[in-house]
């Protein structure tokens, strides 16, 4: 599919494009703070929502919860032991959350995923993984049929936790504890479009009270189609 076309190296034109647009978005952006690394974009927005907005996140994750998946060959467990629910982006009790996060990177809201509520109680984590696609394993063509490959991920958490539960890029040495309404977004493409490394991250055990985000990915192509 020529949208999705890589070169050798697996650079992409398109997906390096996210990148530049993007990033010089948020750069822009005075209530955007890029973390000072080489390795990736990173960037957080404190405060990006209200806590009564937090507030009513948390309880529609806690209202529909279910045990959270990885997409693999080989669904394991204890790699990540949260609680998920996909949150309906068309209820107006999201819809604003969900469009403000596609507006905030200016990304259209059609590349973007459902938007995803997570739960981690005491002792649960999600260990260190890459929010994009291997392009080797079995799933890679319904990814393409879902609009291809992750470029931006956005996370944003809900709460505040009393220990632990933190995300931490060990390969760049960024580690962000949890802050109500903090919204934390990341390129998973190097500067070329091709995958990168670097943003290997991961959702630390949480050591006492409850964790709660919604995290949003978006696509190189089309998520929705018309």
């Amino acid at each position: 599919m020529a949208l999705f076309a890589r070169k050798p190296n697996g650079a992409s034109p398109l997906r390096r494009q996210f990148g530049e647009t993007v990033g010089a978005r948020l750069d822009a952006n005075p209530a955007v703070k890029r973390f000072a690394v080489d390795g990736a974009q990173i960037y957080q927005h404190p405060d990006f929502l209200d806590a009564a907005t937090c507030d009513a996140l948390v309880a529609m994750i806690d209202a529909n919860k279910r045990r959270s998946t990885v997409l693999a060959e080989e669904n394991i467990q204890e790699f990540r032991t949260s609680e998920s629910c996909d949150m309906d982006r068309w209820s107006p009790d999201v819809r604003p959350t969900d469009e403000a996060i596609a507006h905030l990177l200016g990304i259209d809201p059609v590349q973007g995923e459902t938007m995803q509520g997570q739960r981690y109680a005491v002792g649960q984590h999600f260990r260190a993984h890459f929010d994009y696609f291997n392009e080797k394993q079995a799933y890679w063509p319904q990814m393409i049929e879902t609009g291809g490959q992750r470029t931006w991920t956005a996370m944003i958490y809900l709460n505040h936790v009393e220990e632990g539960g933190a995300t931490w890029f060990p390969q760049i040495g960024i580690r962000v504890g949890p802050k109500k309404g903090l919204l934390l977004a990341w390129n998973n493409m190097n500067r070329d479009g091709s995958r990168n490394t670097e943003t290997l991250h991961e959702g630390m055990p949480v050591v006492s009270g409850t964790k709660y985000i919604v995290t949003k990915w978006f696509r190189e192509g089309k998520w929705i189609k018309a």
